[in-house]
């Protein structure tokens, strides 16, 4: 036997611990760990063996049992070249075996290979010990070592191998050369050199900063990244621990998580650290990720760090975050600012945004020419150099010791509603006549430390300023949050303005319906009247609801109340065209229903493009030929549809009769004396505008004393309160009426909900109070020409019981006058009626279908100077048709004692 392998087998035993066999004689895989901890030999495996002088094996190894799983008593006495070199190597193979007996020395890498049979199932255990059927059996190679080994229900074939050969030349005791084989298993060298690669390319070529630390948590190993961010070479970094890099703080934090990586060996991942670059005071931020390194055996050596530089990624995420925070401000903002049309309420909404999301502290001013609705102020020098009075419309503070901002630096704190002034030169200012936010220098010692001044633009023009400040500990302006605020003030500068427009609009709207709304106290014949209209508040639109009381010939009284559908001016204009058509229609002396069909068409018009308006309103249908030529001149696409409801009612003073009609609008209260409250039965009708439906008429006698009360929906209905419970409430306060007729007013709107602010309301009452029998004098005439002189002395009679001497004369002759013409042009009987009330009405009734008109004698002409005589004495005269003719009036006013009255005289010579 050949020593080396002798020393060889001796040298394997020797480790310290025996090696574990099988009872086939083949070594476990704890063979391989048998060596002292960190050796090279935990890597690679290396066996020996040794070839007799007869060229057989004649010792055979544990290890090279385990590497070729051939136990030593099936190796011992084969041909090596025989038993694992292919067949088509043998050849070459036995030729080196030559040489190597004849004392040459070789190296090579030589394939092998080695037959296999199929293995019979046994027990496991059998297996293991290597007893029973099982022993002895051939192995195949198992997937981690390479190594054959038995398994069970194999199929017979081979097993391929690549080693790497060291053949020495010994001899033997007796003088016999013979040779000493070292095997290295060639996978487990390309395994090495691929680990060795890998290795080096994290640490060498890899990207990110590298570290290893040993067991003692210092730097046993670092890369040319990690060594060009703290400086120096790689090998300087050696024996360093993580306190030579970051602050004391992240240093701690990171020996303790090395540690407990080495102790638990629990990996950490994304571990953010921060602190300043080498010779730069720069804040970075890197993330690193722990991992504990073992060596081939198993044992902790150690903890690998990778480190990545993350300031960019951080500072990417910061300005993110800001962006998402802004984006988050800018949709809070929609959300919130603008939800009402009132200045303040705006400005407030806006602080109640910024503050404490985006400031500390917040204010907002106002130009007062602005607030006081002063157009002309807008465009004043004093605004333009931003020197012009400023109210405090709003403030905001997250700071108690800090309520309100200062004007302006040294001046003092402002308060909310207070009037002040920027100086000239200061920051505010300045950014007030630039139109351009600026920063605003922090005082020294005071608590605030960044200050923005941002002016509101809206459509060119500077409405006020915004102020945002931030107190010391709070990250300071920058140009980002100047962007931010700037859009910020921009939308609410927008709302501002809007509201502003708005209140002129509203407060336009609003003085337009009232100056089209009739006195306060309207006077009417043989009625007391009382009236309220109520708009709706600042948030809600001018609507149009109107009503009116137009004194008719006669001592009759037409009554009036509308609403117009939809609010704002469109609306109030509206209402007002609608108004004066009714006033135009009323003078026509038309019946009801007639006014509320001439003022249907006239609706119907209002929207289209050259539409009908009230001056081409005559009982000759000028008001249907326009508005029919309106809709043939092609225009629907700019028509516009105007709806409203009206009720229209002509009382009689006389009679005390009243007739209405109704166009859609709800039904007349009459209260008669010692009655409750009714609804009176008037037929709604369509509303005006909608057209194709002709309207009713009622007529109603209405008791002396009693009650009649129009009124618009907004007083009876709302959102909280249906129309149904308005109503009840509406009869219920009116069922005391003896009061005052103010007071019933009064009573009225203060029981019913009208401060809901929902609509506008009109509320018109009358009571009754109709002419006395002795007030009234009429006479039937025969047709036949001594009645002029019966009518003259009828006429002094009455008028000297009346105690109306002065007007004796002047009446008497215009009564001549219209009786005469009534003989004339007349026909049938003739009626002379004289009424006194506020004025004498004197009226000649016929059945004479003809109106008399008016016109201008020649000088040449004997006759056509009566009714020039009429309209130059009387304060009023005209003529109205009747059911059963015509009526010729005129109207004198009643002597004063002041006023001089015409001599009929001298009016009649004026007439040559």
């Amino acid at each position: 036997m050949s020593e080396i392998p002798a020393k060889a087998m001796s040298s394997e035993g020797s480790s310290g611990e025996a090696a574990a066999r099988d009872a086939g004689g083949v070594p476990t895989a704890e063979t391989w760990h048998s060596s002292p901890p960190g050796s090279l030999y935990d890597y690679i495996k290396v066996a020996s063996f040794s070839i007799g002088p007869d060229g057989l094996i004649d010792q055979w190894s544990g290890r090279a049992a385990q590497l070729f799983g051939v136990p030593a008593g099936e190796a011992v006495g084969k041909d090596p070249i025989e038993a694992f070199v292919p067949a088509e190597l043998r050849e070459r193979g036995h030729r080196k075996m030559a040489e190597i007996l004849d004392g040459r020395e070789w190296t090579g890498v030589v394939p092998f290979r080695m037959p296999t049979e199929p293995v019979e199932p046994t027990d496991a255990s059998r297996m293991r010990t290597g007893t029973g059927a099982g022993a002895g059996a051939p192995r195949v190679s198992s997937p981690r070592s390479g190594s054959p080994r038995a398994t069970e229900g194999v199929t017979a074939g081979v097993t391929e191998g690549v080693a790497e050969v060291y053949v020495m030349p010994t001899q033997t005791e007796s003088g016999e050369r013979a040779a000493v084989c070292i095997v290295v298993d060639v996978r487990a060298l390309r395994r090495i050199e691929t680990d060795l690669a890998a290795s080096e390319a994290i640490f060498g070529q890899s990207p990110f900063g590298f570290l290893l630390f040993d067991t003692d948590l210092r730097v046993l190993r670092a890369n040319r990244p990690f060594a060009s961010v703290f400086g120096g070479r790689a090998d300087d970094h050696r024996g360093r621990t993580v306190h030579d890099y970051l602050p004391r703080g992240e240093a701690d934090r990171v020996q303790a998580a090395l540690r407990r990586v080495l102790e638990t060996g629990e990996s950490v991942t994304d571990m953010q650290l921060v602190g300043p670059a080498p010779d730069s005071g720069e804040r970075r931020h890197w993330t690193i990720n722990l991992y504990r390194v073992h060596s081939g055996s198993g044992r902790p050596i150690g903890v690998a760090g990778l480190a990545t530089d993350v300031t960019r990624r951080h500072a990417a995420a910061r300005e993110a975050a800001h962006a998402r925070r802004n984006l988050a401000l800018l949709n809070e903002a929609g959300a919130r600012i603008g939800n009402s049309l009132d200045l303040e309420t705006t400005a407030r909404e806006l602080l109640d945004v910024v503050v404490p999301g985006f400031c500390d502290l917040a204010s907002v001013d106002l130009y007062q020419g602005l607030l006081a609705g002063d157009e002309a102020a807008l465009n004043s020098r004093s605004l333009a150099d931003g020197s012009a009075e400023l109210r405090r419309v709003a403030a905001a503070s997250a700071v108690a010791d800090v309520p309100y901002l200062e004007a302006s630096g040294g001046d003092g704190a402002v308060d909310v509603g207070a009037v002040h002034r920027y100086s000239f030169n200061s920051p505010c200012a300045d950014a007030l006549r630039t139109a351009r936010s600026q920063f605003v220098p922090a005082e020294a010692g005071g608590l605030i430390q960044s200050t923005l001044a941002v002016p509101m633009v809206a459509h060119d023009t500077v409405v006020g300023l915004a102020r945002f400040a931030r107190t010391k500990g709070s990250e300071p302006f920058n140009d980002r949050d100047r962007a931010l605020a700037v859009e910020l003030a921009a939308r609410a500068a927008v709302c501002i303005d809007n509201a502003r427009l708005y209140r002129r609009e509203h407060e336009r709207a609003l003085i337009l319906q009232r100056s089209l709304l009739p006195p306060d106290n309207p006077e009417a014949s043989g009625l007391d009247i009382a009236c309220r209209y109520l708009p709706g508040n600042a948030a809600t639109e001018v609507g149009g609801d109107w009503f009116d009381v137009i004194e008719l010939p006669g001592h009759r009284t037409a009554l009036v109340v509308g609403d117009v559908m939809g609010r704002g001016l469109r609306a109030a204009v509206a209402m007002g065209e609608l108004r004066t058509a009714v006033r135009t229609l009323a003078l026509l002396d038309l019946e009801p229903a007639e006014v509320l069909s001439a003022l249907d068409e006239i609706a119907r018009g209002l929207g289209t493009p050259g539409g009908p308006s009230s001056s081409a309103v005559g009982p000759g249908g000028g008001v249907q030929q326009a508005t029919r030529a309106a809709r043939r001149a092609g225009h629907a696409d700019l028509s516009e549809v105007y709806l409203a409801t009206c009720v229209y009612a002509v009382y009689d003073a006389v009679t005390r009769r009243c007739t209405f009609a109704n166009a859609g609008h709800l039904p007349p209260v009459l209260v008669e004396p010692g009655e409750g409250a009714l609804m009176l039965d008037v037929p709604p009708g369509m509303p005006l505008g909608v057209g194709g439906e002709p309207f009713e008429e009622v007529e109603v006698e209405l008791p002396e004393g009693s009650l009649l009360a129009l009124y618009t929906d907004g007083l009876v209905e709302s959102r909280d309160h249906p129309l149904d419970e308005g109503l009840s409430a509406f009869r219920r306060a009116l069922d005391d009426p003896s009061s005052a007729l103010e007071d019933v007013c009064d009573h009225v709107l203060n029981t019913l909900d009208t401060h809901h602010g929902e609509d506008d309301i009109a509320l018109l009452m009358a009571r009754v109070q109709g002419l006395p029998e002795e007030a009234v004098g009429d006479w039937v005439l025969e047709r036949e020409p001594r009645s002029v002189g019966r009518a003259r002395e009828l006429t002094r009679a009455q008028l000297t019981a009346w105690d109306m001497d002065a007007l004796v004369d002047t009446t008497e002759l215009l009564v001549s006058e219209l009786v005469t013409n009534a003989l004339r042009y007349g026909e049938g009987e003739i009626r002379l009626r004289l009424l006194l009330d506020r004025s004498l009405v004197c009226e000649v009734w016929d059945a004479g279908l003809v109106q008399p008109r008016r016109r201008r004698a020649r000088d040449t002409d004997e006759g056509g100077r009566g009714l020039q005589l009429v309209g130059l004495l009387s304060a009023s005269w005209g003529s109205r048709r009747t059911p059963r003719g015509k009526t010729v009036w005129f109207e004198l006013p009643l002597p004063d004692g002041n006023s001089a009255t015409v001599d009929p005289t001298e009016a009649l010579l004026s007439l040559y």
